[in-house]
């Protein structure tokens, strides 16, 4: 599979931004989307996941109740919707994709940078 994301850009502190990641290839054989974010200097963290089929949902601490990660699973894409931008939301963000649920996310598409200013 092959993934291709999309949408980020700048923005300020309390503004939104709709990133996406378009999924080609043998889709069917993976279980589950997640976008991570890194940020200059740090490691790479998990942001938000879902589940193709059942649409599960995993969100940081950091960022609950301001992102909100879904699929559309007739266009092989996933969404990231993240509301109310903090200045520490600043990072490129990755979509990646998992087999299953005892898979490591091993499919990676190109970051696409987000930043916030204050």
């Amino acid at each position: 599979v092959q993934l291709q994301a999309s949408g980020g850009g700048l923005v300020q502190a309390g503004g939104s931004l709709r990133l996406s990641c378009a999924a080609t290839g043998r889709t069917f054989s993976y279980d589950a989307m997640g976008w991570f974010r890194q940020a200059p200097g740090k490691e790479r963290t998990l942001v938000a996941t879902i589940t193709w089929r059942a649409g599960i949902t995993v969100y940081a601490d950091s960022v609950k109740g301001r992102f909100a990660i879904s699929r559309d699973n007739a266009k092989n894409t996933v969404y990231l919707q993240m509301n109310s931008l903090k200045p520490e939301d600043t990072a490129v963000y990755y979509c990646a994709a998992r087999r299953s649920v005892v898979s490591v996310y091993d499919v990676w598409g190109q970051g696409t940078q987000v930043t916030v200013s204050s």
